[in-house]
């Protein structure tokens, strides 16, 4: 844990970083909510308006709909088994959002999504630096999952999908697919783009029944319940920092949903 917390906390306070980044690494929301936030008014500093790509510190008193907000707070790393039908979205006028399903204490955010009708795991933090670099396909970051589909698959099947698919204008990475049963396999992607795996599945004829995500990077699902959360460990915290350490934090506007 020492690794993760000298890199991401223990920043010099007179430092001073981008106001979104800012209230992303204090747990307020994401970058992209962030500058939401800002254009609407709703966060001030030193009781002025806030200003687009403005630089601030932990001097500086900064309120967001008038709550003061301090980049102080331990950072929140837990693991979640996403059940099916629950919302990977912080709106809360989306009644199923992951947020109010969980009703963690701390103000938390999902780090990449699985869409509503998909299970498993599902990672969330209050800390933005970790967030990109995890999500990013050219990091090369593995995600694993088991798929079933509305009908037998063949050789043909797993050997295109582990070749690549033409889908959102562009041809999928290749990647590994092991077939588990009749109608099951398992796939594992370094890249997430928009429903892949439902979209790869679609172009080849087949319809997906049940998916689950059962890994990141080295983080696994393992026993953990349906609509259950855990921490971290600390061995799990200080492989997932090595695996990180060189990546980069840009994301391909593609990216995102699973």
């Amino acid at each position: 844990m020492d690794k993760i917390t000298q890199e991401f906390k223990n920043k010099d306070t007179e430092e001073l970083v981008r106001l979104n980044k800012y209230l992303s690494n204090a747990g307020v929301c994401s970058r992209r909510e962030a500058d939401r936030l800002i254009e609407t008014g709703k966060v001030t500093v030193d009781g002025v308006r806030a200003e687009m790509g403005m630089k601030v510190n932990d001097t500086m008193e900064i309120k967001v709909n008038k709550k003061i907000i301090s980049s102080k707070e331990k950072m929140v790393l837990i693991a979640v088994n996403k059940p099916v039908g629950i919302v990977c979205t912080t709106d809360p006028r989306e009644k199923d959002n992951i947020v109010d399903f969980l009703k963690y204490p701390q103000r938390i955010y999902h780090i990449g999504r699985l869409d509503k009708d998909s299970e498993g795991l599902l990672l969330m933090t209050n800390n933005g630096d970790i967030v990109n670099k995890i999500l990013r396909s050219g990091n090369q970051h593995e995600k694993e999952y088991i798929v079933t589909v509305n009908r037998p698959i063949t050789k043909a099947f797993i050997k295109k999908m582990s070749e690549g698919v033409p889908i959102l204008d562009t041809v999928t990475k290749p990647c590994k697919v092991t077939p588990l049963g009749k109608n099951k396999f398992n796939i594992i992607l370094t890249q997430g783009l928009n429903r892949q795996i439902r979209r790869m599945c679609e172009y080849l004829g087949y319809k997906v029944v049940t998916l689950k995500r059962i890994r990141i990077m080295n983080i696994h699902l393992g026993r953990l319940h349906s609509g259950g959360y855990r921490n971290l460990t600390t061995e799990e915290m200080n492989k997932l920092y090595m695996l990180m350490e060189h990546s980069s934090n840009t994301v391909d506007a593609r990216e995102d949903i699973e």
